[in-house]
């Protein structure tokens, strides 16, 4: 990963305007803030978009995904209240940006892609920066993964249109997921549902959009 004493000084500028822009769109734990800092989203990128890494927006990447625009993933981050001992199930591992930014807060991250190239090439990153607290699957993530339960934390990076049952079965008691839902890739809602001992306690947050959430490998 690039640190500001190993950058040309435009880029350490373009890093300081992109933590910036994150707390003017709300975004206010200094935990995130930090792992967000530690994270160079450059890393995640190729080709000509590269050079757009710090911009707040989406940009695609390989297989007809795209990596998520840098303010929403800070801000789902910050709503999963990710702390130190937390066992966390990401189901989209795309590039691996927000398995990267998870990685800084929690023990342990399991992500699950349904693209075999983007988890070979995220699992391949994770390697080369260290981030030895992150195992990668190529597996349905709409299923999560049963024989590892419970979770103390779920994301979903991808949409659904009602917060997928097998995942909720998966999260501990107290337990918290984030998950973007909607019914068409206009109009979703990101949701946090918090498990109690009754049931779940859902919350909406924020307009968003992200790629569907799809059954099956991908081809």
């Amino acid at each position: 990963m690039s640190t500001p004493d190993d950058v040309p000084e435009n880029l350490t500028e373009a890093r300081m305007r992109f933590i910036y822009t994150l707390r003017s769109r709300g975004v206010t734990d200094a935990r995130v803030l930090s792992a967000m800092e530690r994270i160079d989203r450059r890393d995640f990128m190729t080709g000509i978009f590269s050079d757009r890494a710090y911009e707040d927006m989406p940009l695609p990447i390989a297989c007809g995904q795209t990596i998520s625009q840098p303010s929403v993933v800070a801000l789902m981050t910050e709503a999963l209240q990710v702390g130190p001992r937390d066992k966390v199930l990401e189901v989209g591992t795309g590039s691996g940006y927000q398995a990267a930014i998870l990685s800084q807060l929690a023990r342990r991250v399991y992500t699950v892609e349904r693209h075999r190239p983007l988890a070979r090439e995220a699992q391949k990153l994770f390697d080369k920066l260290g981030l030895t607290n992150i195992t990668c699957m190529i597996s349905d993530g709409s299923y999560g993964l049963p024989d590892l339960t419970p979770f103390d934390r779920i994301i979903v990076t991808a949409a659904a249109e009602d917060p997928p049952g097998p995942l909720l079965a998966q999260l501990r008691v107290g337990g918290i997921m984030v998950v973007p839902v909607g019914q068409s890739d206009t109009v979703q809602t990101l949701i946090r549902v918090i498990r109690t001992e009754t049931g779940y306690e859902y919350e909406e947050m924020r307009a968003v959009r992200f790629v569907p959430l799809v059954e099956g490998l991908g081809h």
